[in-house]
């Protein structure tokens, strides 16, 4: 079933870029979350994405969010993909693909590619923003968008 707005972080457990295990429910309803999924490392589209989030770490960060990347690669992938581009954030990896169908994130181009959505979660751990676009660069600005909105409400 969608997540839509309201609803809480869905519960998950998967490898960081360390290979170390996280657990959302460690963060979930403690701070903001943006959780975005996207298809690939070291693909045009993803680094461009990966590359705008960390340059904005620092926006999100000083708003008390945390970003959390989750992709079907491999925690080496993430741990190379990371290190390459100097991304600061959590990267998952989702090898079986569970948590993006926990988030039922669709795939697009008839299913040959795995989709790029972005999730924002308040400090309650609920749903505000669900934001699914194949253009990498609108996610940020989006997400960004409801983390600031979210702290000028409080």
């Amino acid at each position: 079933m969608a997540l839509k707005k309201g609803d809480l972080v869905p519960t998950f457990k998967l490898k960081t870029k360390e290979g170390e295990w996280f657990e959302s429910a460690a963060v979930a309803g403690k701070k903001p979350l943006v959780i975005y999924f996207y298809p690939k490392n070291f693909t045009p589209g993803c680094t461009k994405e990966a590359c705008s989030f960390r340059d904005n770490y620092e926006d999100f960060k000083e708003h008390g969010a945390e970003v959390i990347a989750i992709s079907s690669d491999s925690v080496d992938s993430h741990s190379r993909f990371a290190e390459k581009h100097n991304l600061p954030f959590i990267f998952l990896a989702d090898e079986k693909g569970k948590v993006r169908k926990q988030f039922d994130v669709k795939s697009e181009l008839f299913g040959l590619l795995p989709g790029r959505e972005t999730f924002v979660f308040d400090t309650a751990g609920k749903l505000i923003l669900r934001y699914n676009s194949m253009k990498a660069t609108t996610h940020i600005k989006k997400a960004l968008q409801a983390i600031k909105q979210l702290t000028h409400e409080n």
